[in-house]
């Protein structure tokens, strides 16, 4: 047992932390990014030390992002008259769609982010998942950006991410987070339908 916990601890707190992370997206609450900090710091080690480094470079761009998504979150609360308090304990406010004008350009993005990241991985290092790390890599990009922009679609990205996480964890012997990417797939689901019902009652409220 020892041994087991020594060899999974940093993929069991991971998992926890990331259990709270997605709760708080489900809820829209600000306080998702302080959360996510941390475990994308510790995730930096754990995704190295497995071989996926993809996924680990991948943590350096999520850190960078969930400082501009804080930032985003409380500057729309407070645009639209919600004072800092309201908007740290959990705030609707700004909820919107992904602009399609930008889909293309994404698109583009997420494909040639993938190409290049597959040749890194599969030429430079001795990963032995070289697609599947970059194309969760690369969707990631796109998906980590529409929750900063708090764009309702990103639960629809992130619904793809999973389900390919999920796997590739298990295969990669990471499998409290493996069985936590599963948990985020209906998470994730019933995240978009509430995140729908959330934007629908806010624009109601406006248009009252």
């Amino acid at each position: 047992m020892e041994e087991f916990l020594q060899q999974h601890w940093l993929d069991m707190l991971t998992t926890v932390l990331g259990l709270a992370y997605i709760l708080l997206e489900y809820r829209a609450s600000v306080w998702l990014w302080a959360v996510g900090f941390v475990m994308q710091t510790l995730g930096i080690v754990l995704y190295y030390q497995k071989g996926l480094y993809a996924d680990c470079g991948m943590e350096f761009y999520y850190l960078i992002m969930t400082v501009y998504g804080w930032w985003n979150w409380v500057r729309k609360a407070r645009v639209g008259g919600e004072s800092r308090e309201v908007a740290l304990e959990g705030e609707r406010s700004g909820i919107t769609h992904f602009p399609l004008r930008l889909a293309l350009v994404w698109t583009g993005i997420t494909l040639a982010v993938w190409l290049a990241l597959y040749l890194f991985l599969a030429y430079c290092t001795n990963s032995t998942v070289p697609v599947a790390d970059a194309f969760t890599t690369a969707l990631s990009f796109v998906g980590i950006w529409a929750l900063a922009r708090k764009y309702v679609e990103q639960w629809l990205i992130w619904i793809v991410v999973d389900v390919v996480t999920c796997v590739l964890y298990f295969y990669k012997d990471i499998p409290f987070k493996a069985s936590l990417y599963a948990l985020y797939v209906v998470i994730a689901i019933m995240g978009y339908f509430k995140w729908r019902r959330m934007m629908r009652e806010e624009q109601a409220a406006s248009a009252g």
